[in-house]
């Protein structure tokens, strides 16, 4: 298998728990990957739009976290749709859910599952959607 090609692009934010696991599990699997930390670069409109085509933007929004619990109950009742939620993860990148993942074939994933990723791996495609 070619790892190289299957060297993925991580979208998040450094001190993100989730994000430093899937970040030490690619490492201890000797997989390099790209980093973009969206709340120093912000996210970009046409990632964000293939993001919410491929995943929806019930997927990639953290409902759970403290960016989302810190919001009025009028911003977060105010998040009906795509284009809401595509506004607010413009405006407060922390609302996206982590890591983001943009495997070499265009596909993209949201979360951290190791059995998805090592799969992804033995496929060797690093295709699909966790």
């Amino acid at each position: 298998m070619n790892q190289a090609a299957n060297n993925p692009t991580i979208f998040g934010i450094p001190n993100c728990d989730t994000v430093k696991a899937a970040r030490a599990w690619l490492a201890e699997h000797g997989l390099a990957h790209a980093f973009v930390d969206f709340k120093k670069q912000g996210v970009d409109e046409a990632a964000l739009a293939r993001w919410l085509a491929q995943l929806g933007w019930q997927a990639l929004l953290n409902t759970r976290g403290t960016t989302w619990r810190k919001l009025s109950e009028a911003e977060r009742a105010g998040v009906t749709d795509a284009t809401s939620a595509s506004a607010l993860m413009r405006s407060q990148p922390s609302v996206i859910r982590r890591p983001v993942v943009q495997w070499l074939g265009g596909e993209v994933s949201v979360g951290f599952d190791p059995a998805d990723w090592q799969a992804r791996l033995n496929r060797g495609t690093a295709a699909g959607v966790a």
